[in-house]
């Protein structure tokens, strides 16, 4: 074959190539071919507050498999959410105010199925009483028992590390 054909047969073989070629300007996504999941999250922070930025972990988990191509129904994810750390004041009916934002995300959720939990010795520990909590909360003996419960079930552990932030995506970009 004669040289300049060689050419461009190379020449049309990177460009129809290029096509498929990872960009920063067309990114390609892969969808692993998820099946109904079983979670259960291990929610036990230094700081009630960080209840918030945990709770969007639960957020990262439903939504892609919500959305297409996925399209699970809620009842198609098993998901609860043991609660045993400094956050278990948010869970509280007097401490509604405050955490108002947190509880009604609990709540939205609670909706779709997911199921939160709360350590009973976490709560005496507080001096909290069963009363104390919304309905949506369930009340287990211990959260070390549950969690090891759920995992023998073939529930998959998620214990979400929440940091607080040093400095803006701008700054670290």
């Amino acid at each position: 074959m004669p040289r300049s054909i060689n050419v461009i047969l190379t020449v049309c073989i990177f460009f129809l190539g290029s096509t498929t070629v990872y960009t920063a300007d067309n990114p390609k996504l892969s969808y692993t071919p998820y099946e109904s999941q079983k979670v259960i999250f291990d929610f036990y922070f230094d700081e009630p507050d960080k209840i918030n930025t945990a709770l969007y972990w639960i957020r990262s988990l439903m939504t892609p498999l919500m959305d297409s191509p996925y399209d699970y129904a809620p009842e198609f994810l098993d998901i609860k959410v043991m609660i045993h750390g400094t956050e278990i004041v948010a869970l509280t009916k007097k401490n509604y105010q405050r955490y108002k934002n947190a509880v009604d995300r609990m709540r939205y959720y609670e909706s779709l199925g997911v199921q939160f939990k709360v350590c009973a010795l976490a709560a005496h520990d507080f001096g909290y009483q069963d009363k104390d909590f919304f309905d949506f909360v369930q009340i287990v003996p211990s959260a070390m028992t549950e969690l090891v419960h759920w995992q023998m079930k073939g529930y998959g552990l998620i214990t979400p590390r929440i940091y607080d932030k040093k400095f803006s995506t701008d700054e670290i970009r």
